[in-house]
């Protein structure tokens, strides 16, 4: 019996968890049209001159942040249900936020298996500092499924099942949270051979990983 309630929590809790994924709004890493009616409204209201490009960067985050402030909502800098409805924007499940949420925790689940939690939401940081980088492709999945970019879709890994915690670091990324110190680049010194990841400048080394630009 007692195991039996252990199942049904824990079935519980991963229904939660992939709700909260679902019903994800606009944040850090999110793309698409609600993200450019964030950023037009933001920019009507003269907190944003960034470009209206459906990608919710650092300067949409500060802009929203701003805003929050000025309203006096919770200055997270994301566009949740409160912030959109004082920015005149009707609310709504964002598809592109759900799979930017599923994709970065999926790979971060292939890529960072067996990392501490710091290891695995440096290596999402890594993915959404891509996005933001001119030298990559401005969304989650064109980052993820860039040719020969991660390993982990080439040897399987990538379709493997992931981990909670990935999902709770992926979510962690999303938000902001950036152990690698603004890196775009990672390996593990002790399986890359290749001579130019090496010459890379290192930020920060988080278990098995290093981390660089």
């Amino acid at each position: 019996m007692k195991n039996i309630i252990k199942f049904l929590a824990l079935f519980l809790v991963l229904i939660m968890c992939f709700s909260i994924g679902a019903y994800a709004l606009s944040k850090m890493g999110s793309t698409g049209s609600e993200v450019k009616k964030i950023q037009q409204a933001l920019k009507d209201k003269g907190y944003y001159t960034g470009s209206v490009d459906g990608i919710f960067g650092t300067k949409t985050k500060n802009a929203v942040i701003k805003f929050q402030k000025a309203k006096g909502l919770t200055a997270d800098g994301i566009a949740g249900k409160k912030t959109l409805s004082a920015l005149g924007i009707t609310s709504s499940s964002s598809s592109s936020s759900s799979s930017d949420y599923n994709l970065l925790a999926r790979l971060i689940s292939a890529e960072a298996r067996g990392e501490s939690y710091l290891g695995q939401v440096a290596v999402g940081a890594v993915v959404l500092n891509r996005v933001e980088h001119p030298s990559f492709p401005d969304s989650v999945s064109g980052v993820i499924y860039q040719k020969g970019a991660f390993s982990c879709l080439s040897d399987g890994q990538f379709y493997k099942p992931v981990s909670d915690s990935a999902y709770k670091a992926a979510r962690d990324a999303l938000n902001g949270v950036d152990p690698s110190g603004g890196a775009i680049y990672y390996y593990n010194p002790k399986k890359s051979t290749s001579k130019w990841i090496l010459s890379r400048k290192k930020i920060t080394t988080i278990g098995e990983h290093i981390f660089c630009i």
